[in-house]
């Protein structure tokens, strides 16, 4: 059995089901709602590669790099975005969650929290990853705000480390959360999640 195989995580309305073809369609829409091909530090596709963008991923999956996820209103089944494991080393149960992106909609909501939840319990508790990471962007600011609220640890920088989409060369940001430091984190998000939202 791989260290990563493809699984459904459900929490709080949302469901993470597996990033397959019938997305199509769904993660277009969620792509256009702000346009979101035209921040230049993500990796959402524009909205004639979306299919590609999906078939990246499950070569991706095919070659046991990267597990990738349609993020659903589990209610309407409606596609909020999406995100993902990746670089997966099961050697030394290490895996990243990124590749990750939303409607605008949804942006500054609990979704973000919500996905992460899932995805760093299922990895600490089910999959017994020893650590998790992140990468991230050196301008992308508002992705690092949103890994360190996580709780995770800023290890350094990559320094021309990847090409953008416009062809210029970022440094790139990384952080990571160990097993040990799980529990604690765990325990933030779920106070975070519960608490009463200010209107």
């Amino acid at each position: 059995m791989a260290f990563v195989e493809p699984i459904v995580l459900s929490q709080r309305g949302l469901q993470l089901v597996p990033l397959g073809l019938e997305h199509e369609e769904g993660l277009r829409a969620a792509a256009a709602d702000g346009e979101l091909w035209n921040i230049r530090v993500t990796s959402v596709p524009e909205p004639e590669n979306t299919r590609a963008y999906i078939e990246q991923a499950l070569q991706m999956r095919k070659d046991g790099n990267r597990l990738a996820f349609a993020v659903l209103d589990a209610a309407s089944g409606s596609v909020l975005g999406s995100t993902s494991y990746h670089d997966i080393v099961p050697a030394v149960r290490r895996l990243e969650i990124g590749y990750t992106w939303y409607a605008k909609r949804c942006q500054r909501t609990h979704v973000n929290t919500a996905c992460k939840l899932m995805l760093m319990t299922h990895a600490f508790e089910q999959l017994q990853a020893a650590l998790v990471g992140w990468r991230t962007d050196n301008y992308n600011f508002a992705s690092q705000k949103a890994i360190e609220r996580l709780g995770a640890r800023k290890d350094g920088v990559l320094r021309h480390h990847a090409l953008r989409r416009d062809g210029t060369v970022r440094d790139t940001v990384m952080y990571s959360m160990t097993a040990g430091e799980w529990p604690e984190v765990k325990a933030q998000l779920l106070y975070l999640l519960d608490r009463p939202r200010e209107s």
